[in-house]
C-alpha cells in the first residue's frame, strides 16, 4: 500500500521524539494514577469516619470501599466517548482532556466538606467525583497505550507498551510514600482532620506538569495514516461489537485477574493489615510501596520478554504464578512479620508484572487500527469492572463472613482461571503479520 509522505515521516520517528512519545505516556499514565490510587488509599484509612460517620466501623468501611467501586461503573461510559473520539479525532487530544478530568476531580475530593460539615451532600459530591475519576480512567489507558505501541519501532512494541504500565506501579509508589510521609509528620488526629488532604491537592502540582509533556507529543503515526487515508470509522465501537466479538471477550478475560488481584495490593491491604492484624498504617504504606517496585520491574522485563518469547506465553506464565500464590500470599501475610509480608507482595507482584507488561502490546495487536481505541479502551473498562471493581468491597465482606483471609485467597483464584482461560484462547500472529496489522498497512 503506497503511504503519503506525511506518513512515512511520522513513521521514521526519531529516537528524540519517540523518547518525548513514551515519557509523555509514563508521566501521563503516573499522574492520572496516583490520583486514583490516593482515593483507594483513603478510601481505606479515613473515608469512612470522613464522610460516612453514622455508619459503624465495619459497615463505613465497606460504604467507603463502595464509593472506590463506583468509579468502574464509569469506566465503559469513559471508554466509549474516548474510544470514539480517539478513532475519529486523535489520540493526543482525547489524553489531554482524561489527564485535565482526573487532575481537576482529585483536587475536587481535596476540598470537599466532610459530612460533620454539610451532612449527607458530602457522600453524594465524593460519589460525584469519583464518578468523573472513573469516566477520566476510562479513556485514558487506551490512549496511553496506543500512543506508545504504535509509534515504537518493529519488534519492540511490548517494551515500548510496557512504559505506560509501569505508570500504575509508579503511581500506586508515589501515592503510597506521599501518604507515608503526611501520616508520619503529623499526628493521628492531625491526619484524619486535615493531613489525609495534602496528596489530594497535590496533584495540582502534577496536572501542569502532564499536561506541558503531553502537549508537546506528536499524533500517533497510525492515526495520522487513517486520516490521510480518509479510513476513519464513523462508528467504531458498533463495529467492533459486530466484527471483533471474539477479540473483545478475550481482551477483556486477559484483564480480569489482573486488575482483581491489582487492587487486592493497591487497596485491600492497607485496611485489612491495619483493622484485623492490626498494624500501623506506615507499615502497611511501606509494604505497599514496595509492592508497587516490584510490580513495575516485573512489568517492564514481561514488556521485553513478550517480545523475545510471546504475548501469549508470557501471559501464561504470569497467570499461572499468580494462581499459584493466591494461597501462600495470605498465609505469609497473616504472619504479620515484615519481611514475610514483603516476600508475599514481591511474588504476587511477579505474576502481576507478567499479565500487566505486554497487555498494551497484546490489546493492539487484537484490533485493526480505525476501532482501535474504541476496542481496547472499552475491553479494559469492563475487564476493570468485572476484576478489580469491587475487589476490596468484596475481600472485605468475605473476611467479615468467614473470618478468614484465605477467602479472600479462593476469590482471587477465581479470578485468575476465568484469566487462564482467556489466554488459552488467545491466538498470537506470526511477528510479521503483527506488525503490518499494527502499523496499519495489513
Amino acid at each position: 500500500m503506497t503511504q503519503t509522505p506525511e506518513v512515512r515521516a511520522g513513521r521514521s520517528t526519531g529516537g528524540g521524539r519517540l523518547r518525548r512519545v513514551i515519557g509523555a505516556s509514563l508521566v501521563g499514565t503516573t499522574i492520572e494514577w496516583y490520583d486514583f490510587f490516593i482515593y483507594a488509599s483513603a478510601a481505606g484509612l479515613v473515608f469512612g469516619k470522613q464522610f460516612f460517620p453514622s455508619l459503624d466501623g465495619t459497615a463505613a468501611l465497606l460504604a467507603s470501599f463502595a464509593t472506590l467501586g463506583v468509579s468502574f461503573v464509569a469506566r465503559p461510559i469513559g471508554g466509549i466517548i474516548a474510544g470514539h473520539l480517539g478513532d475519529r479525532v486523535g489520540r493526543k487530544a482525547v489524553l489531554v482532556v482524561t489527564l485535565m478530568l482526573m487532575g481537576l476531580s482529585t483536587i475536587g475530593v481535596g476540598l470537599l466538606p466532610s459530612y460533620d460539615s454539610i451532612g449527607v451532600a458530602a457522600p453524594i459530591l465524593l460519589v460525584t467525583l469519583r464518578l468523573l475519576q472513573g469516566l477520566s480512567a476510562g479513556g485514558e489507558w487506551g490512549g496511553a497505550a496506543l500512543m506508545s505501541v504504535e509509534h515504537a519501532p518493529a519488534g519492540r512494541r511490548g517494551y515500548y507498551g510496557s512504559f505506560p504500565q509501569i505508570g500504575v506501579p509508579i503511581g500506586l509508589l508515589l501515592a503510597n510514600l506521599v501518604f507515608f510521609t503526611v501520616s508520619s509528620v503529623t499526628t493521628e488526629d492531625q491526619f484524619a482532620r486535615w493531613g489525609w488532604r495534602i496528596p489530594f491537592l497535590l496533584s495540582v502540582v502534577l496536572i501542569a506538569v502532564g499536561f506541558f509533556v503531553r502537549a508537546r507529543v506528536s499524533e500517533s503515526p497510525v492515526f495520522n495514516d487513517l486520516r490521510a487515508r480518509r479510513a476513519r470509522r464513523s462508528a467504531p465501537l458498533a463495529e467492533v461489537l459486530r466484527s471483533n466479538r471474539r477479540e473483545l471477550v478475550i481482551a477483556i478475560g486477559l484483564f480480569i485477574a489482573n486488575n482483581m488481584v491489582g487492587y487486592i495490593l493497591i487497596a485491600f491491604i492497607n485496611s485489612y493489615g491495619t483493622r484485623t492484624l492490626g498494624l500501623s498504617s506506615t507499615t502497611m504504606l511501606f509494604v505497599g510501596m514496595v509492592g508497587a517496585v516490584a510490580w513495575g520491574v516485573f512489568t517492564v522485563l514481561a514488556g521485553v520478554w513478550s517480545d523475545n518469547w510471546g504475548r501469549r506465553k508470557t501471559y501464561l506464565i504470569g497467570t499461572i504464578a499468580m494462581a499459584a500464590w493466591t494461597f501462600p500470599f495470605f498465609l505469609l501475610f497473616d504472619t504479620k512479620s515484615v519481611p514475610l509480608m514483603l516476600l508475599s507482595v514481591i511474588a504476587l507482584a511477579f505474576g502481576l508484572g507478567l499479565t500487566y507488561g505486554p497487555q498494551a502490546a497484546t490489546y493492539s495487536e487484537l484490533f485493526p487500527a480505525g476501532i482501535r481505541y474504541s476496542g481496547v479502551s472499552f475491553a479494559y473498562a469492563f475487564g476493570a469492572i468485572l476484576g478489580g471493581g469491587f475487589a476490596p468491597l468484596v475481600s472485605t465482606w468475605l473476611v467479615g463472613e468467614t473470618g478468614t483471609s484465605l477467602s479472600v485467597s479462593g476469590y482471587m483464584l477465581l479470578a485468575c482461571l476465568v484469566t487462564l482461560a482467556a489466554v488459552l484462547a488467545l491466538r498470537e500472529r506470526p511477528a510479521a503479520e503483527r506488525e503490518a496489522f499494527v502499523s496499519g498497512t495489513g
